[in-house]
């Protein structure tokens, strides 16, 4: 068991971002075990996939590329990933805590009985001692990630039962090549093996996705309001100067579960996460599940009227006034300075 495996989830033979992402965190962690990297596509139309996957560090590329694994579906994708596992008996195996990632690893986490950690914000190898067993693990995958509402940041470990395995939402982790060069094995998968008649019980006639019309991830400048922007009305500030900008708005859970925004702006641990050159915080307190969702942008403003306020940790600027009179100045000044 010395491999380290991923799940490279792909939609019309187009790699999804997050299983990039993976891949780069996974071939630093298998670094560290002195273990190979390997991805494992599902899809359609991959012919030179792996082509895209090598640069990032990958040994080996497992590719199953069937016309009935596209659109994903639960059943031969659960049935593939579970008897490949169980051949190859990786000690790690991760995915995107997407909604295919959220629908499959449980599912394959279960019949492996190996457990599963959900939206994982960082992955670490290291040791535990069980002091009342006498005995030490080495070499475990720590599973990072807020609990309890975000109050604190739990460190979840599995030693006993393989593989370990893992969630991570998009943009977590940064995407990094490794080397254009690098190059690795090709393992065709033979579907035939794992998956029976009754996985394909159901067929998708037809498919229509709505693509989100906001582009938080993207933006070099967020412009976020929290609950203590203090009403919808007053949301209309933070979209001014983001135009002004060139940014678009995000908000806090708080802000969302008020009503002043929607949750496709939402950022956090249960939103999206977000690394612009530019994060300007108002009325937002900072706490864990929304920090793990903006803390490695570039520069940090926080606008706040609490001086103490969590946020102010981790920001390079910290104002501290209230946001309905410190926006209008910004704004103001900016239009005077940009004529």
């Amino acid at each position: 068991m010395n491999h380290i495996f991923v799940y490279c989830e792909t939609a019309n033979g187009v790699v999804a971002e997050v299983s990039l992402e993976l891949l780069t965190k996974g071939r630093k962690l298998a670094d560290q075990l002195h273990c190979k990297l390997e991805a494992v596509v599902l899809g359609k139309n991959l012919e030179g996939c792996e082509r895209l996957l090598f640069p990032y560090g990958v040994d080996v590329v497992h590719v199953a590329d069937d016309p009935r694994l596209d659109p994903y579906q639960t059943l031969p994708h659960a049935s593939i990933l579970i008897g490949l596992f169980r051949e190859e008996q990786p000690q790690i195996a991760l995915m995107g805590a997407t909604s295919v990632g959220r629908d499959l690893g449980p599912r394959v986490s279960s019949a492996l009985h190996s457990g599963l950690t959900a939206d994982c914000t960082s992955l670490e190898i290291g040791d535990h001692e069980d002091k009342k067993a006498g005995i030490l693990y080495k070499d475990l995958l720590y599973q990072i990630r807020p609990a309890f509402g975000g109050n604190i940041i739990a460190t979840i470990i599995n030693p006993d039962h393989r593989p370990q395995m893992a969630t991570v939402r998009e943009g977590v982790m940064k995407k990094e090549i490794l080397d254009p060069a690098y190059t690795g094995v090709v393992k065709r998968v033979d579907i035939s093996r794992y998956v029976h008649p009754e996985d394909f019980v159901v067929e998708i006639i037809d498919r229509h996705m709505e693509e989100s019309r906001v582009n938080i991830k993207g933006a070099p400048v967020v412009v976020a309001g929290g609950y203590g922007v203090g009403s919808k009305e007053n949301f209309r500030m933070l979209y001014e100067l983001a135009e002004l900008l060139g940014g678009e708005v995000g908000a806090s859970r708080a802000a969302v579960d008020a009503g002043y925004a929607s949750h496709q702006r939402q950022i956090g641990q249960t939103g999206v996460t977000v690394r612009p050159k530019l994060y300007i915080a108002c009325g937002i307190s900072g706490q864990i599940q929304h920090r793990a969702g903006m803390e490695e942008s570039a520069r940090i403003i926080s606008i706040n009227t609490d001086p103490e306020a969590p946020i102010n940790t981790i920001a390079d600027y910290v104002v501290t006034g209230d946001v309905a009179e410190v926006i209008p100045r910004m704004i103001r000044y900016y239009k005077k300075n940009t004529r």
